[in-house]
């Protein structure tokens, strides 16, 4: 009797003991995992519909790409940016309507360009600096009461708790728990969707998957003979002809320059594990008294720009960047020609690395950019007139948190893509598959950078993988494209890494968008909520009306 009672008493305190704790977890209707532009637009619409939510970032900065150097707005068009999206742009503006936001030049002296103009009278400004879309999120993030935490890494191994196709909860790898009802995966690599168990592809498919043409290996884009959608400005990311890839000139046995693919590029039309290159896009600035001038790694290796070198000594003349004006005599400078700031080849195992790799990753994208610009701007062997012009910029020292003026972010241009009910393709871009259950527009050309460097049949140095293919008019997206399949979760929405294929996803990448399909996906989540059903069961006709009622655009109607 008296170890029975011992026993009904210790099976007592468990009980109890388990009850304080869960009664010591806050639930949630909604969970974000990822602080990027699109985690944070989901955050938004949910407190906006009555939802508790929590947004997780797992770095020490939120809003990913829009707040890490990447201020010339890739668009295509505007009009199809609504809801929270538009509202972020607009807010945009009021900043800098602001004179005392004009630190290192005067309003009027501003002048943007390109796709990103800001025309008289527009509502909306589509160039901005890093910390001036930081401070729009701050005031978000203040104004709706949202809950944040940062530094909070989701434990990929054994961190997602799912019972019967449902997440429970989700745990940091520094213990925390989080329980919800609805879950978001807003990261650029998909991580809680991985860990969760969904479906899932890395890589180009080949065109065979979904009958496309432009979405495997496709060496014939650096051939000029090449004409249409498909050769539009590939040239611009190539070597000229000439340019022998070998440590000795002509000598193979003297092996290969570093980054290319000893192995050749592959079949034509297949498909590889290879993601198109990453690279930082950096906030420059010509201010004498905000400039960082650049600098010579430690570790710089002449060897690793030895193929930048040859280029400019084979007739190259352009300047290896993309160098758009941002506010504040500032710029976001993006990649251009065949040796650039993209890090080709050296990204592979990125997707899938843990979080300490990944930062070795990140630390060797740095490091190949400071040493690319540093040659730029003072190599002897460097054409004179990219020296004056690189060698007057420099990295800005009132953007980011480290000394030398480098953001953390990386440009994931592409990660992890989900395999969901539905596979956004290069017809659904091109507008000859027309979906109806439509959540946004996306409206950017099917663009993918390079993804491998190697030897062609006449012995010289070629990029592979680059696509800049026409889109006519924006399309639209699927409810479908952002949920699992429904034996896989019920209660998760993936809002960036969504199921498309590899040339679709090159449209559908751009930061707009995914704060357009953020908000969708919150809503989504609420509704489903609201409802008690699975994310695939619900009402499309529900979900549209309160898009609608929240400003997104959902059908084109041929403006800009």
């Amino acid at each position: 009797m008296r170890l029975l009672n011992l026993f009904l008493l210790s099976f007592t305190l468990i009980i109890y003991t388990n009850c304080q704790n869960e009664s010591n977890q806050t639930k949630y209707d909604l969970v974000v995992y990822g602080g990027t532009s699109g985690g944070i637009a989901a955050a938004i619409q949910a407190k906006r519909m009555g939802k508790s939510v929590i947004l997780i970032e797992p770095s020490s900065r939120m809003g990913g790409l829009t707040t890490g150097g990447l201020g010339q707005t890739d668009i295509g068009n505007k009009a199809a940016v609504g809801g929270i999206s538009r509202e972020f742009y607009e807010r945009i503006k009021t900043y800098y309507d602001n004179p005392d936001n004009w630190k290192w030049q005067e309003m009027e002296e501003y002048f943007d360009g390109g796709q990103t103009r800001t025309k008289i009278g527009e509502s909306a400004m589509w160039t901005f600096e890093p910390s001036a879309a930081l401070k729009v999120y701050e005031d978000f993030i203040k104004s709706e009461k949202i809950e944040l935490v940062l530094n909070k890494k989701l434990d990929r191994s054994n961190g997602v708790v799912k019972i019967d196709g449902k997440i429970i909860s989700i745990k940091m790898l520094s213990g925390e728990e989080y329980h919800g009802k609805m879950f978001i995966d807003a990261t650029y690599e998909g991580e809680l969707m991985a860990a969760a168990g969904v479906s899932y592809t890395v890589g180009r498919e080949p065109n065979s998957t979904y009958k496309e043409t432009m979405n495997g290996v496709n060496t014939k884009l650096t051939d000029t003979t090449m004409t249409g959608h498909q050769a539009r400005n590939a040239m611009n990311h190539n070597f000229v002809d000439g340019v022998n890839p070998y440590v000795i000139k002509g000598d193979p046995a003297s092996g290969l320059l570093p980054c290319i693919n000893p192995d050749g590029p592959g079949e034509e039309g297949a498909g590889d594990h290879r993601v198109q290159a990453f690279c930082f896009r950096m906030c420059l600035t010509d201010h004498p008294e905000n400039r960082i001038p650049f600098g010579k790694p430690d570790n710089y290796n002449e060897l690793d720009y030895e193929l930048l070198l040859r280029n400019y000594e084979a007739g190259e003349e352009g300047f290896p960047w993309i160098n758009s004006k941002m506010p504040n005599r500032k710029t976001d400078t993006n990649n251009r020609l065949g040796f650039s700031t993209d890090f080709i080849g050296q990204n592979y195992d990125y997707p899938e690395a843990g979080y300490e790799e990944r930062e070795r990753i990140k630390e060797r994208h740095r490091q190949y950019q400071k040493g690319l610009m540093w040659t730029l701007a003072y190599h002897p062997r460097m054409s004179e007139h990219i020296r004056k012009e690189v060698s007057r910029w420099g990295t800005s020292k009132d953007e980011f948190e480290r000394q030398d003026g480098w953001q953390q972010q990386l440009y994931i241009r592409e990660a992890r893509r989900m395999i969901g009910e539905y596979v956004m393709t290069q017809y659904n871009c091109e507008g000859l598959e027309v979906v109806e259950d439509v959540i946004g527009m996306g409206a950017y050309g099917m663009d993918s950078h390079h993804i491998q460097r190697y030897v062609s049949a006449d012995g010289f140095v070629k990029n592979e993988g680059n696509v800049e293919a026409h889109v006519k008019e924006p399309y639209p997206i699927s409810y479908r494209s952002i949920i699992p399949k429904k034996g896989e979760c019920t209660n998760l929405l993936v809002s960036i890494c969504l199921s498309a294929s590899h040339i679709a996803f090159g449209s559908i990448r751009m930061e707009p968008v995914f704060m357009v399909l953020g908000q969708s996906a919150a809503t989504a989540a609420c509704l489903s909520i609201d409802e008690n059903i699975r994310v695939q069961d619900l009402d499309y006709q529900l979900l549209k009306s309160q898009l609608l009622a929240d400003k997104q655009q959902l059908t084109w109607e041929g403006n800009e």
